[in-house]
């Protein structure tokens, strides 16, 4: 199994390899996303400052941690959809589905790359946050951090297969990732703490797995927060992530027989 995962992530290295500007590009858009947040704390971060005591940071601060993992959040509700749209077009699909490989190891598969991005994106945050603009991570709580890592991937990965099932089954128009996708940037806390919004909107945050993620992260980066101090977060994403995975490969399998079925697999 581990050459399987090896031998799709070897292919997409050597396609991306070959877009070498790209790489070059991805920093530098990281660093102007990061210049825009620190000119708007400069401006107004006085002003929020009141909103962020729970996490004992600046605005910027704040912005810098939630952009840094939200690429995560990306590569779970992304991935899948993505890949499998590539490969539709491509005409590799049914290729790949017909070979002796689980279901389950072609969808990790598919991911491994744009984690590994997600991972590079993540360094160069970090770097820049301490080089360039001079961000304390004295306090972060590894271990907290990992495991809050752990289940935004897991979690948002069974959202990210759902989507795809909706690929599989319908080849465009995902109503699906549109409201997912809509909803966090503005329910997600990732740009603004969730206790900026009004009541009701805080609410319907609340059923969100992604305002429990960018709290945990925040709280475990800036505040040192222990798996215990954590535990209403990590529990909610855990739950979540326990009844959406099985949920997420069920309707991706149901969607790929329904195409086999159907003889949609390689129409697009």
């Amino acid at each position: 199994m581990a050459r399987k995962y090896l031998a799709f992530l070897k292919k997409d290295l050597l396609v991306e390899s070959s877009y070498k500007i790209s790489f070059f590009l991805n920093i530098f858009s990281v660093f102007m996303s990061l210049l825009v947040y620190f000119f708007i704390d400069k401006m107004f971060g006085r002003q929020i400052s009141g909103s962020l005591k729970e996490f004992g940071v600046s605005y910027f601060s704040y912005v810098l941690v939630g952009m840094a993992f939200f690429s995560y959040i990306g590569v779970g509700l992304g991935s899948f959809s993505e890949r499998l749209r590539a490969e539709q077009v491509q005409g590799t699909l049914e290729a790949i589905l017909l070979t002796p490989t689980g279901i389950s190891v072609i969808l990790v598969s598919w991911s491994l790359w744009n984690l590994c991005l997600a991972t590079l994106d993540l360094i160069i945050y970090a770097l820049m946050g301490i080089f360039l603009f001079k961000i304390n991570f004295s306090h972060v709580n590894i271990l907290s951090t990992l495991v809050i890592l752990a289940l935004i991937i897991l979690s948002f990965s069974s959202l990210g297969i759902i989507s795809a099932s909706f690929i599989m089954a319908f080849k465009r128009g995902n109503p699906f990732e549109w409201a997912i996708s809509h909803l966090q940037g503005l329910l997600g806390g990732v740009y603004f703490p969730v206790t900026v919004l009004p009541a009701w909107l805080q609410t319907m945050a609340k059923f969100f797995p992604i305002t429990y993620a960018v709290k945990a992260m925040q709280l475990a980066v800036y505040k040192g927060y222990s798996l215990w101090q954590l535990s209403g977060e990590i529990l909610f994403l855990a739950l979540f992530s326990s009844l959406l995975l099985p949920l997420s490969l069920a309707s991706f399998a149901y969607s790929l027989k329904k195409a086999r079925r159907e003889g949609s697999l390689i129409k697009y």
